[in-house]
């Protein structure tokens, strides 16, 4: 456990001395929050997805796209090095080498999920125990978008690995229901959305912060479910592709 958490260690701080990836996952997703809240209130806009307590946890699964991006780009760049290939002679399975990748993306998505929501705390969201509550459920969301890097980053290039995830950033945004509720939309836009993770990601969160807790079982089973099978993927495929390069 140890030399996991060295691993670890050494993760955050190849993400954390990248100022592209500080700019990307916490200050672009502050800037849209906040241009979206500014728009909202001097055009008045009627969508129900923008009211703060809808966008806040909407905001914050976005931002978790991110993560996807520079998970699936470091673990490629380390596989196209002799990096791992160096690691591979310690006593770590796969096992290990996948949660040293995820710690510190837990860290980085819990910066994001303070820094959102003191930002919607200036700008009338409601403090409540509930706040506490949705920065838990987000970690079981955080390891399912740190999973799928490490999918991306086991099988891809690190240029391939940032086209692929940019499109994958592109699906949170408009699957999530972030830009407009999808019980709007219907059929079978709504049906495709809800077999993905990211809109039940999204009802999760909006559920807990208003403290509709009769509601949180569907979303958190299917969470859960995405979360462990991602998990399971991204072990068994950088077990088999991890130092091929």
């Amino acid at each position: 456990m140890y030399k996991t958490l060295i691993f670890a260690k050494r993760n955050f701080k190849e993400l954390s001395r990248d100022l592209l990836t500080l700019v990307f996952t916490i200050l672009l997703p502050v800037a849209i929050f906040l241009i979206m809240l500014f728009l909202t209130n001097q055009l008045n806009i009627p969508n129900s997805a923008f009211e703060i307590q809808n966008f806040t946890p909407a905001t914050i699964i976005f931002s978790f796209s991110f993560l996807t991006l520079f998970t699936a780009m470091l673990v490629s760049k380390d596989r196209s090095t002799a990096f791992l290939t160096r690691l591979m002679v310690t006593p770590l399975k796969a096992s290990d080498y996948i949660l040293g990748y995820t710690l510190p993306i837990i860290v980085i998505a819990l910066i994001q999920n303070i820094t959102l929501f003191i930002i919607a705390l200036l700008f009338g969201l409601n403090a409540t125990f509930n706040i506490f509550l949705v920065i838990l459920a987000t970690i079981p969301v955080s390891i399912i978008f740190s999973s799928l890097g490490l999918m991306l980053g086991s099988i891809l290039s690190d240029k391939q690995a940032s086209g692929v995830t940019s499109l994958i950033i592109q699906v949170v945004a408009f699957t999530s229901g972030m830009w407009f509720d999808l019980n709007m939309v219907g059929g079978t836009f709504k049906t495709i959305s809800y077999i993905l993770p990211f809109a039940h990601s999204v009802d999760l969160l909006k559920y807990l912060l208003a403290g509709n807790y009769s509601e949180v079982l569907i979303p958190l089973i299917v969470v859960l479910g995405y979360m462990i099978l991602f998990t399971i993927l991204a072990i068994l495929l950088f077990k088999k592709t991890g130092t091929k390069r």
